[in-house]
């Protein structure tokens, strides 16, 4: 299923099911809800849950590659190869969605989202 964010503040953003259900529950709503809003009262609250996910997830990336890195750095010259890309994460996903609420903020108009 997608997502669409929406707000007068920003182009859409789009987003498949099982990441917007993360983000949405992130914000502190309710993840069933196939739509929903943000009022300009929730958009602080909201920012402040996206950007502490966000920066947690940011930590436990470092210190997944870090461990990866070391694992696998011996194996790769082993064997040839270069190391593969890092799988993308919350903190990738959810930046888009923080720019929005932050810009709508900013303008003080909600953000709403449908499926």
């Amino acid at each position: 299923m997608l997502y669409t964010f929406k707000s007068s503040a920003s182009a859409d953003v789009l987003m498949l099911g099982n990441s917007a259900k993360k983000l949405i529950a992130i914000m502190g709503k309710d993840a069933a809800d196939s739509q929903g809003i943000v009022t300009v009262e929730q958009l602080p609250d909201a920012i402040v849950r996206l950007r502490a996910a966000i920066e947690e997830d940011r930590a436990r990336q470092a210190e997944l590659e870090r461990q990866r890195t070391e694992k696998d750095d011996a194996a790769d010259r082993e064997a040839g190869r270069s190391g593969m890309a890092a799988p993308v994460g919350l903190a990738q996903r959810a930046w888009p969605l923080l720019d929005m609420l932050e810009t709508a903020q900013k303008e003080a108009v909600p953000v709403t989202w449908g499926s």
